[in-house]
């Protein structure tokens, strides 16, 4: 086993000096007519590759332009013959016939470099030029010695193969003879032996054979009818034997080739010389040539190519007028030169297309061949390419080069190349060639999807049918195919839902939900639908990302920041509250939600009320915000100038002149509430006003102030009782003042205690970037989220309360407070009536509340006290000093809060 294992360490290193000795080039010889699947060698375990490496590294030859004849084996990685191999096809005449190939190697991609010689086997007889040979001969005259030449035969195999002897069937009167001459060809003569007698043989038939130097050897014969003729017995004779020319192969038709000369030593007649071309190697020549019969000028009639035919050979007969005529021969051999009349030709015998755009430099990318069948300098080819870049030219073998990368592709900027390889010789002028190559690029994912906005405003109006288009984002990925195919989603790793202020987990509010259960984007298209009705009294602010993600490997992604807002529909009618007539009512109705149904409300007025006084309150709220839930109190019935009116704003019903008797005991109010919006909604309010005598109305009062604290279920008596008339006699004055002076006490303790001990309502803000624009009829607003106050204005007689806040994003997920948050300031700051100011604190800003109505400033609602919500309806103020107003809520359950939003 060792010594097997030293024998093949000592054959890799022969081979392997070989080929460093061989110049990395692999020789082989096969005899030519080999059957197909005979091995020309092993080529793989030559190259030294490993046993199975041949198949997986695909070795393979590479086309030179013609049919090799040879293929290598896959499995084996041997050379094998494919096809018939004939030398003479292949190299004609040519000595050595050999064959180079071209072998590719992939991964690495490798080229070798293999010589094939076709040695000659003895395939092909001698052939003569023609099968019959007739040569007229003058009896007598024709001396013994004569010498006639003959065209020898050709045989197209080499060497020893091609070595001719003739030998001439058996005659007393013939011999055959081979003369040497300068010309590098050998002369055949036919020589008389003996005196001819026409008539004792009139024609001799002789047969000539000629026999190749192979083994086994072949034959080829040729007839000669010998005529044998009369009289004339002087044969011209030439000058010279042989005469040499020479002409470039760009030679112009007409040319002088050369001029013979011959003498006959007859007179007259026959002495008289007609000239002529007998025969021309290679006889595919003879249109060539032309001679002058009596001059014997030679000139060219055609185009000479020293690519195709370098030699040409033109015997020439003089031939006498005798009778018979007798003829002399010499010989013309034609050398041509060779002209720069052939363009390089660049071939491209692989391609490796397209080319990733990460492709590292050296990447092989094509390998060409470069040739020019002129010889000598106008053979010598030199190569670039064009443009320089990104690609260059490496020789790798003697005409072979290899396309290579010199500088890194980027597909985006440029998908294909068109790149051109040139070629020159060196001749004068020089000839040029070019190859146009066209290099695809392919694309791989280096370009992550690009928004055209880093940021979306998307504004939608509430109650949208479910599947509405909301907008259309598009993204941008410059890859192509897969790599540049952008499927959209939303991105729920990233939310942010804005609801309406005042709601919260724990207040039945919407809570932190994610974004895909509001809104859905088109995977293909882009395009932001709405998966639900959007209602702007649960959902404000919408702000959510939208991933953009290619199909590439590995894929890429690219966000875009969607900011939905959602605008106001006037969809929320208004809602009637519960009149406070007194706290314990005032939580009475917060307890039983009344306030959401329109029912009859009852108020005490005194015959003799002046004219203006405040006999009751209509208290109405709109889920809507901005003009969609400003609202106006119209009185509908009875028409006409009747004892009462109602603010339009304020919803007081007061007197409109002094009661008397003639208004009867009662009168019955239809008041509509109507907001602002389009088309308006509205809701109908009944008012029952009795009146009453004054110290009935004063008895009316206390007694409903003294029940007022045990009796939660009268809140249904919803009107507010004015001040008892001025005219009551004495006696009752002392009842009334005892009665009202006790419930006044009463009523202090129970709105102290509702004030100190009343909980609080839950304000609800986080911190958010979002600036929001709100437009409106009366102009359009942006506010910021800041710190939140409170404010509560007590229930008084001719004011409501007023709050002023601004809307709050959702609360943040559980979680641990942040530690900016602020605690919430007291609700109850301030309480004043008349010319009062506000004094917000820490804003020191002042509001006066007996301002006039002059235009509207913001948003604002009344609202139920036992559920604050950031609705929004109209209010009017001419409050031009108001400055970075921003309050909270105040859950103080006794008031009617007028909500302001800045």
């Amino acid at each position: 086993m060792g010594e097997r294992c030293c024998a093949a360490l000592v054959r890799v290193l022969v081979l392997q000096a070989a080929w460093a000795l061989s110049g990395g080039q692999v020789r082989y010889s096969v005899p030519e007519e080999a059957k197909a699947g005979t091995v020309v060698g092993r080529l793989a375990q030559d190259l030294g590759l490993e046993a199975g490496e041949a198949e997986a590294r695909r070795l393979r030859l590479v086309a030179q332009g013609r049919r090799a004849s040879v293929e290598v084996s896959g499995a084996s990685g041997a050379l094998l013959v494919s096809s018939r191999l004939d030398r003479e096809e292949l190299c004609g005449k040519s000595a050595p016939c050999a064959l180079r190939l071209e072998v590719l190697l992939e991964r690495p991609l490798r080229v070798f470099h293999v010589q094939l010689e076709v040695t000659d086997i003895n395939d092909n007889a001698p052939v003569f030029p023609a099968a019959r040979k007739n040569l007229s001969i003058a009896e007598l005259t024709t001396l013994p010695g004569s010498r006639f030449p003959l065209e020898g035969a050709s045989d197209a195999d080499i060497g020893a193969n091609a070595q001719l002897t003739y030998t001439l069937s058996p005659s007393e009167h013939f011999r055959i003879e081979e003369e040497n001459s300068n010309s590098r060809t050998k002369s055949l003569f036919l020589i008389l032996t003996k005196s001819l007698d026409r008539e004792t043989i009139p024609v001799h038939r002789l047969v000539l054979t000629a026999t190749d130097g192979g083994r086994p050897s072949l034959t080829g014969t040729m007839e000669l009818v010998i005529t044998v003729l009369d009289v004339n017995d002087n044969a011209p004779q030439f000058n010279q034997s042989v005469y040499n020319a020479v002409l470039p192969e760009n030679a112009l038709e007409g040319t002088l080739v050369g001029r013979v000369n011959a003498t006959d030593s007859d007179t007259g007649i026959y002495g008289e010389l007609v000239y002529d071309i007998d025969t021309i190697v290679p006889p595919s020549a003879r249109d060539l040539f032309s001679i002058d019969v009596n001059s014997g000028e030679i000139r060219l009639t055609g185009t000479l190519d020293f690519e195709t035919v370098n030699l040409y050979e033109l015997h020439i007969k003089g031939t006498d007028k005798g009778t018979p005529p007798l003829s002399g021969h010499c010989k013309l051999v034609l050398e041509v030169l060779d002209v720069n009349d052939n363009a390089p030709e660049v071939w491209v015998t692989s391609l490796s297309v397209p080319v990733a755009e990460d492709a590292s430099l050296g990447t092989v990318v094509a390998l060409l061949s470069v040739s020019d069948r002129d010889s000598g300098e106008n053979g010598r080819v030199r190569c670039w390419v064009w443009p320089a870049s990104p690609f260059g030219l490496e020789a790798t073998f003697l005409g072979s080069y290899s396309l290579v990368l010199r500088e890194a592709l980027d597909r985006e900027r440029v998908s294909e190349y068109e790149v051109e390889v040139r070629a020159e010789d060196g001749g004068a002028p020089a000839l040029r060639a070019r190859r146009g190559l066209r290099v695809p690029v392919s694309d791989v994912n280096d370009n992550a999807p690009l928004f055209a906005q880093a940021v979306y405003t998307v504004l939608a109006r509430e109650n949208n049918a479910a599947g509405a288009e909301l907008a259309r984002l598009w993204a941008r990925d410059p890859d192509e195919a897969a790599n540049g195919r952008v499927s959209y989603s939303v991105w729920d790793g990233s939310l942010g839902v804005g609801g309406a202020a005042g709601s919260s987990p724990s207040s039945g509010g919407m809570g932190w939900r994610p974004a895909s259960s509001y809104v859905s984007v088109d995977a293909e298209s882009g395009r932001l639908w709405a998966l639900q009705p959007l209602d702007y009294e649960e959902l404000q602010v919408l702000q959510f990302e939208v991933r953009a993600v290619d199909a590439g490997e590995p894929a890429l992604s690219g966000n875009a920041t969607v900011q939905l807002f959602v605008l106001d529909e006037n969809d929320n009618a208004p809602a009637l509250l519960p009149a406070a007539g007194s706290a314990a009512e005032a939580a009475a109705a917060a307890l039983a939600g009344a306030g959401s149904e329109s029912g009859t409300l009852w108020a005490w007025a005194a015959w003799g009320a002046p004219a203006g006084q405040v006999v009751a309150k209509i208290r109405a709220v709109d889920a809507d915000s901005g003009y969609n839930a400003w609202l106006r109190y119209e009185l509908c019935e009875p028409r006409g100038k009747g004892p009462f009116r109602v603010g339009l704003y304020s919803g007081e019903v007061s007197t409109a002149r002094a009661l008397d008797e003639a208004d009867g005991p009662r009168q019955r109010l239809l008041i509509v509430v109507r907001d602002h919006g389009e088309p308006a909604r509205s809701a109908t309010a009944t008012l029952s006003v009795s009146l009453l005598e004054a110290a009935e109305a004063a008895l009316a009062a206390g007694s409903s102030a003294a029940s007022s604290s045990s009796a939660v279920s009268r809140s249904a008596a919803g009107a507010e009782l004015g001040p008892g008339a001025a005219s009551a006699a004495t006696n009752v004055w002392l009842v009334v003042a005892i009665c009202a002076v006790s419930s006044l006490f009463l009523l202090a303790v129970v709105l102290y205690g509702a004030s100190r001990w009343a909980p609080r309502a839950a304000v609800l803000s986080g911190p958010g970037p979002t600036t929001l624009v709100c437009a409106s009829e009366v102009g359009s607003w942006s506010y910021s989220q800041r710190h939140s106050r409170s404010l509560c204005v007590a229930d008084g007689a001719a004011k409501s309360d007023l709050m002023v806040f601004s809307p709050n994003f959702p609360p943040p997920p559980p979680g641990p407070a942040a530690k900016d948050t602020q605690p919430e300031p007291s609700a109850l700051l301030d309480t004043v009536s008349g010319n009062t100011f506000f004094s917000f604190i820490p804003s020191l800003v002042a509001l006066p509340l007996s301002a006039s109505l002059s235009r509207p400033l913001c948003s604002c609602s009344l609202e139920p006290s036992s559920a604050p919500r950031a609705v929004g309806g109209r209010c009017s103020a001419s409050a031009s000093g108001v400055q970075d107003v921003n309050p909270s809520f105040s859950s103080d359950p006794g008031s009617t809060r007028l909500l302001l939003v800045f």
